[in-house]
């Protein structure tokens, strides 16, 4: 048996066609199978020319209809954003993108394998076409809004770290001068402390000093007073001798 697709508006025409003269043998099988051939050949010219024909249409109708698909991209384009500003203005949504998440990936739906057959025809094309075409808008809007909350988080976290870069680097300029002036502060302590120390040895010295200075007064004035007395009493024999001699005179 062999068979063959045949092409045609209606779809594809299954042809048999039977090959059991071989068993026969001689001229008979030889001739069947020429015959096969050349039915084959023909059929496969007939169907290539149909195929070229059909794709040639559909391209002509696709050109002529590309104004359209244009503007309807366009208005896919637009309902969609105005679909994800609106999810976007509801306060789950804002209450979610109060708290900074990472986005995960958008996975775009998998198209459905679909089978276009001999009995497609272009206004099937065109639906399907549109709405691939409405399915992948769809998924570009909503990548570009992700696209542009991270870009936006981005600048913000950008922002906030070039903001503490500024803070760290004015906190680690205050540390260096504290670290400054407490080194001045501690050299300062140092100076007073040697100083304290040396005013109380030279207040030791002076009371040292001024200790042995009233011993030495204290021991001038006793002698002071030793020769007084001894003098006095030198004076008073004198006195008593120039009386005793007054007497006899």
């Amino acid at each position: 048996m062999h068979e063959a697709w045949g092409g045609g508006a209606g779809g594809g025409q299954l042809i048999t066609i039977s090959t059991a003269s071989r068993a026969r043998g001689g001229t008979n099988s030889t001739s069947s199978h020429s015959g096969t051939s050349l039915c084959l050949g023909r059929l496969m010219a007939h169907w290539r020319e149909e195929y070229l024909a059909a794709l040639t249409v559909r391209d002509q109708r696709e050109k002529a209809n590309a104004t359209l698909y244009d503007a309807y991209a366009q208005l896919a384009d637009r309902t969609s954003k105005l679909a994800t500003a609106a999810k976007c203005a509801s306060p789950a949504t804002a209450q979610s993108e109060a708290q900074p998440t990472v986005p995960s990936p958008i996975v775009p739906p998998s198209r459905k394998q679909r089978s276009i057959g001999p009995d497609s025809t272009p206004t099937d094309l065109l639906n399907t076409t549109r709405a691939d075409l409405s399915e992948a808008q769809r998924s570009r809007s909503e990548l570009q809004d992700r696209l542009n909350r991270v870009n936006t988080e981005v600048e913000t976290l950008r922002k906030k770290s070039s903001q503490e870069g500024r803070r760290i680097n004015a906190l680690e300029s205050e540390r260096a001068q504290l670290k400054l002036r407490l080194k001045d502060r501690d050299a300062e302590l140092k100076g007073k402390a040697k100083l304290l120390e040396d005013f109380q040895d030279e207040l030791a010295t002076l009371n040292l000093q001024l200790n042995m200075a009233e011993e030495r007064s204290t021991r001038l004035k006793n002698e002071n007073q030793d020769l007084v007395d001894r003098w006095m009493a030198r004076m008073g024999q004198e006195a008593e001798a120039m009386n005793d001699a007054s007497k006899y005179s």
